[in-house]
């Protein structure tokens, strides 16, 4: 029997206002998981929302699947002058993007207090 457990994995929203959204993401984000966060987050995007908290305070890993989903949602939203700003905490998680070299790409942040705060000043500007 080579059943593979189901992947942790699951995404919460939360509006804080017209134009903000937190996406609470935890457990594990790849290749099998990807597409429904890929989901969740172009979501957001299509709603109009223009200010975007990922918080990945609860994820354990996440793989080149997950990073080309976020540079997919960086870039759509960029696009809309939005901002996405990450909350991260996780080691693990955050030597992923320094070895990428993405952590000079995305705003990481380490709580969700200053990425609110980073992505209502940035939306100002």
């Amino acid at each position: 029997m080579n059943e593979f457990p189901q992947p942790k994995f699951d995404v919460t929203e939360e509006d804080v206002d017209e134009n903000t959204r937190i996406l609470d993401a935890s457990g594990e984000i790849h290749v099998s998981t990807a597409p429904r966060f890929s989901e969740r987050l172009n979501a957001a995007i299509a709603d109009g929302k223009t200010a975007l908290v990922l918080d990945f305070s609860h994820v354990e890993f996440i793989d080149s699947t997950g990073l080309s989903v976020l540079l997919n949602g960086l870039r759509r939203l960029t696009r809309r002058k939005g901002n996405l700003v990450l909350v991260c905490t996780n080691p693990t998680v955050l030597r992923l993007f320094e070895i990428t070299r993405l952590d000079s790409t995305f705003d990481i942040v380490g709580t969700r207090e200053e990425a609110l705060a980073h992505v209502s000043s940035n939306g100002a500007a």
